[in-house]
């Protein structure tokens, strides 16, 4: 029977990879963007197993919002990355922290 714990664990894995994944990976953003979806789905993780646990539905309809804010933001980030590419000719942090107005 798989039980509260082995989701937590499973949620724990992922945060940690994902966190692990923004301090290895500083140069692509698309990876960076990547690895701030992981950890959101982590938490989803989290809210799902708690719920369904504990007999309420409010986790699940937090996974909602979380889910409405995540595709949001990727598709503005996505969509700023397509722009600093046209101008820049790359995607790498070191290459866009130099603002021009």
């Amino acid at each position: 029977m798989i039980g509260l714990a082995h989701y937590l664990l499973l949620a724990g894995v992922l945060f940690a990879i994902a966190v692990a994944g923004i301090f290895i990976n500083r140069r692509n953003v698309i990876l960076l963007l990547m690895c701030i979806e992981l950890m959101l789905l982590a938490v989803n993780f989290n809210f799902v197993a708690f719920s369904r646990f504990l007999g309420i539905l409010d986790g699940q309809v937090f996974v909602f919002f979380i889910l409405t804010v995540a595709a949001a933001e990727a598709a503005i980030g996505l969509a700023i990355l397509v722009v600093l590419f046209r101008q820049r000719r790359s995607i790498n942090v070191e290459d866009l922290d130099a603002m021009k107005g």
